[in-house]
């Protein structure tokens, strides 16, 4: 089997450890490096975090390295009311067992990509700005990316606002970088992530997995409980996981290459993906915009995957 390598730039988070994971469980990709951006938590603790969960499945040898610690030009947002004071409240992890990479997250993806024998993918499941800032400094290798494939946005109701998901409202500046940049881009958004719910019974099959699925089963329980509060459900959405199932299997979610623009405006807009869904507007499509899902499927692969992970 032919394995996609991947730079996973992320934030977490629960679903973020959870999608880190599910990469590591999966032999189509080659995970080269993590990469950390503020978002879920601070730089600090998201760096810490995506350690952590390395350390948790044995994958010390795989490089982590921290990026933006604040958004481009926005005031620092976290989302500690989901995510807990640590970012990844629920499991009793140990503190890292190493300092990240003596470079920046963006010269590190660069001189990854660079390096790279193969075109690579960039999975991004948090605020986009060491991707703006990385597509600003080093515009030479954009033709060395295979693709971005984003978790954020939505065609419809935000999670942050009415308007705008979390990790676009956070640094709508960099994520208008992104979406301007004539790449092959796909935003796997709230449209999809809403409707694969992780449930108790997936839970329960998943805690009796072997250490990763008993991680995601007690990452699960705090990620779950303010999911009930908010939106009532009983269950929670694995968000970023959806978007790295979708670099394995691209079967699992339906997609319309549309224009999408990012409000950088003030409030109530800000960070809004509006999409040209019925393309009534005339947009030149810059994106593959995930419409649909078989929830089904993904949960079944996401639990598969991260029990043989062990």
């Amino acid at each position: 089997m032919t394995s996609n390598p991947i730079i996973l730039d992320c934030d977490p988070g629960h679903d973020d450890a959870i999608a880190l994971l599910l990469a590591l469980a999966s032999p189509e990709l080659q995970l080269l490096g993590v990469t950390t951006v503020s978002g879920n938590q601070t730089l600090e603790k998201t760096t810490a975090n995506a350690i952590r969960v390395l350390d948790h499945v044995g994958h010390a040898d795989v490089p982590v390295a921290a990026g933006a610690a604040r958004p481009l030009i926005r005031e620092r947002h976290t989302a500690a009311e989901v995510h807990g004071e640590t970012g990844l409240d629920g499991p009793n992890l140990p503190g890292p067992s190493r300092a990240p990479e003596p470079v920046h997250a963006v010269d590190w993806i660069a001189g990854t990509i660079a390096s790279s024998g193969h075109p690579v993918t960039l999975v991004a499941t948090g605020p986009l700005t060491n991707v703006g800032l990385f597509l600003a400094r080093y515009p030479e290798l954009e033709t060395r990316l295979e693709r971005i494939v984003l978790m954020g946005g939505a065609i419809g109701e935000g999670n942050t606002t009415p308007a705008a998901e979390f990790n676009i409202w956070v640094d709508p500046e960099a994520a208008a970088r992104v979406f301007q940049s004539h790449l092959d881009l796909t935003m796997v958004g709230l449209d999809v992530t809403h409707r694969a719910l992780m449930t108790p019974a997936h839970a329960e099959r998943l805690a009796a997995a072997g250490r990763a699925g008993k991680l995601v089963a007690d990452l699960y329980s705090f990620y779950a409980r303010f999911h009930s509060r908010r939106y009532g459900w009983e269950g929670a959405p694995v968000h970023d996981a959806v978007a790295m199932a979708h670099v394995i299997d691209d079967t699992l979610l339906t997609t319309r290459h549309r224009g999408v623009l990012v409000d950088t405006g003030p409030e109530p807009s800000r960070g809004r993906t509006h999409v040209d869904l019925r393309q009534g507007l005339g947009w030149e499509p810059n994106c593959h915009v995930a419409v649909d899902i078989d929830a089904e499927r993904f949960l079944e692969l996401l639990i598969a995957r991260i029990s043989a992970l062990g």
